[in-house]
């Protein structure tokens, strides 16, 4: 996310970033959900309280995307406009399913989905259906190659820096679409 969030101020898109509980702990289990969800919530109102009218964006890597739309499933999230995922764990490796992206039809908002089709824990094919059943809110970007942390193989012709200035340009585009 360092990555991401450096491109993201280099276009003039600001980012608060905060770690759950268990991170800032040093352990490698995560903390309860109803902690991993008051720490989303603590985090949107830290980022309103310091944003006035701006539209604010909430999402994450991975689990932290997960849990921001747990908790915005389960109550709208003060000031947030839309969510973007960096690589939303759908299912456990080697374990395909959508089990975990039910919830997120519970969601009234914009949704951005930024995946590679190389990572274990969102096969491709089920992330596009996903996207397809959520309608005109879900947007999906692709990178090919990429894995869960968009890595991609040195064969593919490109590096992790470029993939990651791809990811800022659609996220920076993505908004600018929604929210001029």
């Amino acid at each position: 996310m360092e990555s991401v969030t450096a491109g993201l101020a280099e276009r003039s898109m600001a980012t608060l970033r905060y770690a759950f509980p268990y991170v800032e702990r040093g352990r490698r289990a995560p903390s309860p959900r109803s902690v991993l969800l008051a720490t989303v919530r603590s985090a949107v109102d830290a980022a309103a309280a310091h944003c006035g009218d701006l539209p604010l964006l909430a999402g994450g890597k991975s689990m932290g995307g997960r849990m921001t739309s747990l908790a915005a499933s389960q109550e709208r999230l003060p000031n947030i406009e839309g969510l973007i995922f960096c690589g939303f764990p759908l299912h456990p490796a080697g374990k395909p399913s959508a089990e975990r992206g039910e919830h997120l039809f519970d969601v009234q908002l914009p949704l951005l989905f930024l995946q590679g089709t190389r990572d274990k824990l969102a096969e491709i094919e089920r992330m596009e259906r996903l996207c397809a059943d959520l309608g005109t809110r879900a947007t999906l970007h692709v990178t090919q190659g990429g894995d869960h942390g968009f890595h991609v193989l040195k064969r593919s012709g490109r590096n992790d820096e470029q993939v990651m200035d791809e990811l800022c340009e659609r996220i920076v585009s993505w908004a600018a679409e929604r929210f001029p």
